[in-house]
């Protein structure tokens, strides 16, 4: 399984653990698919938030705002939509 779709399936299994309404880091999805070397996927993990949220499976926020990752500079959080 390619990395981009390992770190997509670990945003689901992420929020599928928590409550409903909770955020998660695009880093704790980095964390689980390659916890020595996470911050190297940051980008990739972006990358694959916007695209869960493009399928309308998540939104992507920015102090609690909806925000498009592709152009949103500085921290992220992501939750079901």
């Amino acid at each position: 399984m390619d990395v981009d779709r390992q770190l997509e399936q670990a945003i689901e299994v992420l929020l599928d653990q928590r409550a409903d309404g909770a955020t998660i880091c695009p880093s704790e999805a980095a964390r689980q698919v390659a916890p020595e070397q996470w911050r190297d996927l940051m980008p990739a993990a972006r990358a694959a938030a916007g695209r869960l949220a493009a399928a309308g499976l998540v939104e992507v926020t920015q102090s609690g705002e909806v925000v498009d990752v592709a152009t949103a500079r500085g921290p992220v959080r992501i939750r079901r939509r």
